[in-house]
């Protein structure tokens, strides 16, 4: 059975660092585009980071930019999202998923978004006190 496990969330103080994990099974994730997604309370769900089954390019969203780094570990078939010098404005549900719609301009992705019926796996919450 395909699922991705997302795991690592907890409390932080703003300005701290935590790292968010996806574990894949049922499958070789590094065949697969991966994104991170998160979704605050009364908000919609929105990307934040994803990386390329191919080269491993990598997307990030405005608002995460130079706090955020994906990363692959193909021996733990598993993504990574270390996130530092975090916001109260970070505070989600982080979601990993890989039914995904990227877009490319030569050799950079401009966009990453999740498919219309993309399946969805269980989060994993991060609450950043201010």
């Amino acid at each position: 059975e395909v699922q991705l496990q997302a795991s690592g969330g907890g409390l932080v103080q703003s300005g701290g660092s935590l790292r968010v994990s996806c574990a894949a099974s049922g499958f070789n994730s590094d065949g697969h585009n991966i994104a991170w997604f998160r979704q605050a309370p009364g908000k919609e769900r929105e990307v934040v980071s994803c990386i390329n089954s191919g080269d491993n390019s990598k997307y990030y969203a405005d608002s995460v930019k130079g706090r955020f780094t994906i990363s692959r570990d193909k021996a733990k078939n598993t993504v990574y999202l270390q996130m530092n010098s975090l916001k109260a404005d970070d505070t989600a549900v982080y979601y990993c998923a890989t039914d995904l719609d990227i877009q490319w301009s030569e050799s950079s992705i401009i966009k990453c978004a999740a498919v219309s019926d993309a399946k969805w796996y269980q989060g994993t919450q991060v609450t950043v006190s201010s």
